[in-house]
């Protein structure tokens, strides 16, 4: 596995499946370590009570340290901000409005100590928002209407989540990606994850039977849509990572060229 891990989910975890593990655990078992600093983020959330108490509630019994930060709440941090976030070996960003989850932590100078710890081998995860955020754009509904917003673009690409439980979501995203003004990508059902190794997809998982992933790109102004093959925690499936569609949509490319006269494979 690469050092540089990212793992996104749809929706799920501890905020929406208090009585299934599955996607928590995987996150756990992503760490280089038997027993992982995990540090939850609730930032998009206004750090509710709600979201700390399901963390701890999921973590607290598990193989790891578990340890939240709140950015509204600095004066009672007990070390320096850069400090707790670059010694962790995970961290896990929850859900809530995107748009201010990027505001506040540019603020504070977090986004660039979350890509620093990125780099050094920290795994990033997170649901919702906190899926979102490390891509180049997604689909917020912060100030309502579902809009397109520009992501820290750690990964290329852009996410849209929610596609079952919020399918409103999904055709803003689509119009988005038809006429540019976000990259193509992914779109993920409530219960997947997709986890990426460097830059690259790898593979997608489900801790719900059913929930499904796909990933879209507009070609020559038409969006194409390939359905990914998601593996279900826990089923005793193989874990052989699924690739996703990138060669299909540049072989897909090559031949309308080809047949439009474009020009060579490669020009």
């Amino acid at each position: 596995m690469s050092d540089r891990v990212i793992f996104a989910m749809g929706g799920g975890g501890f905020t929406m499946e208090p009585a299934n593990p599955l996607l928590d655990d995987f996150v756990l078992g992503l760490a280089q370590s038997d027993r992982p600093r995990i540090l939850f983020l609730p930032t998009a959330s206004g750090d509710t009570l709600a979201q700390r108490n399901a963390f701890q509630s999921r973590f607290a019994g598990r193989p790891c340290v578990p340890e939240q930060l709140s950015l509204f709440r600095l004066q009672d941090a007990r070390r320096p901000l850069a400090e707790t976030v670059l010694e962790q070996d995970i961290v896990y960003v929850g859900g809530g409005s995107m748009r201010n989850l990027l505001a506040i932590w540019r603020v504070h100078g977090l986004d660039e100590l979350l890509a620093e710890a990125w780099r050094r081998g920290t795994v990033l995860a997170g649901l919702s928002a906190g899926a979102m955020c490390w891509f180049e754009g997604g689909i917020t509904r912060s100030s309502g209407p579902p809009e397109a917003i520009a992501g820290l673009g750690l990964l290329e690409g852009s996410l849209t989540v929610h596609a079952d439980g919020e399918p409103e979501r999904l055709p803003a995203w689509l119009a988005s990606v038809r006429s540019g003004e976000l990259p193509g990508g992914w779109a993920v059902d409530d219960g997947v994850g997709l986890l990426f190794e460097g830059n690259r997809f790898t593979r997608a998982v489900s801790s719900r039977p059913g929930a499904g992933a796909q990933r879209v790109d507009a070609v020559e102004g038409e969006l194409v849509r390939h359905r990914l093959e998601v593996e279900l925690l826990g089923s005793g499936a193989g874990s052989a990572p699924h690739p996703g569609d990138d060669d299909a949509v540049r072989e897909l490319r090559e031949l309308r060229r080809l047949r439009e006269g474009l020009g060579r494979p490669g020009d």
